[in-house]
């Protein structure tokens, strides 16, 4: 929708949330069979143990082992959000479909965990001035339009001294043929056309965001399949998919008067 006086989009518009409808669209579709570990998203539940495993690492080696105001950016139906609550820390999960929210209060009933899920983007979040000790965001930042200003929204919303970790696919060849053809077409992990792999990102591209953003990469690990075991593991190949720590510097302190 465009302004009728100047023909530019609308502020309340997708564009000034950095979220695109066609793929909020698209996962919309999926929320009924998200947790479902045999559905179309079962290689989400393959990489969700590891990939929440190898945060709570981070968080630990970042924050100590206290529990952590945790904001788990395009939650989805709850898989990350609810083993980070299961854990201990105080999560909230933030998403722009009100179809896989629902899905996700539906799954977290009667759990007794500290979560809770909120409809909207970092833009509208913003708005709240909420700050938090730690921000996921799994398998997100390849489907925003705008990469770049989507890690400087989350910088906003990083409290001083916390911990980023996200996951997403390198754009290598072996990406397009294993990440992207295999896994949407031969194998079936994930329904056709969920990825475009021009948006795939590499860690340095990652890293020059995060610094525009002030904050610094601490850490880097690539997930692996393995076949044998129809699991994900950790590797140092970081060529298809790969999971990414940085961390918001603390302010000095204050000199003594």
């Amino acid at each position: 929708m465009q302004s009728e006086e100047t023909g530019r989009p609308q502020a309340d518009q997708p564009q000034a949330d950095n979220v695109s409808p066609a793929e909020i669209a698209r996962f919309a579709a999926l929320a009924e069979t998200w947790w479902d570990p045999a559905g179309p998203m079962r290689a989400l539940h393959r990489m969700n143990g590891i990939r929440v495993e190898w945060a709570l690492a981070r968080f630990r080696e970042r924050c100590g082992g206290r529990a952590l105001r945790v904001l788990d950016v395009g939650c989805g139906a709850g898989l990350a959000a609810e083993a980070l609550a299961g854990a201990g820390h105080d999560v909230t999960g933030l998403d722009a479909s009100e179809a896989v929210l629902t899905a996700a209060r539906r799954h977290a009933e009667g759990r007794n965990l500290s979560l809770r899920y909120r409809l909207g983007s970092l833009a509208r979040l913003g708005a709240d001035g909420e700050m938090f000790d730690a921000i996921t965001a799994f398998e997100v930042i390849e489907h925003v339009p705008e990469p770049r200003r989507f890690l400087a929204e989350i910088a906003a919303r990083l409290a001083p001294g916390g911990v980023l970790v996200l996951s997403t696919l390198n754009r290598t060849k072996r990406s397009l043929l294993f990440g992207k053809f295999a896994a949407e077409y031969v194998l079936g992990w994930v329904p056709p056309g969920t990825h475009d792999w021009r948006r795939f990102l590499t860690p340095a591209e990652i890293e020059d965001g995060l610094g525009a953003a002030g904050l610094g990469l601490f850490d880097l690990a690539g997930m692996s399949f393995d076949p044998l075991r129809q699991r994900f593991r950790l590797s140092r190949d970081v060529a298809i998919n790969y999971l990414l720590a940085a961390w918001k510097p603390a302010p000095p302190p204050a000199p003594s008067p």
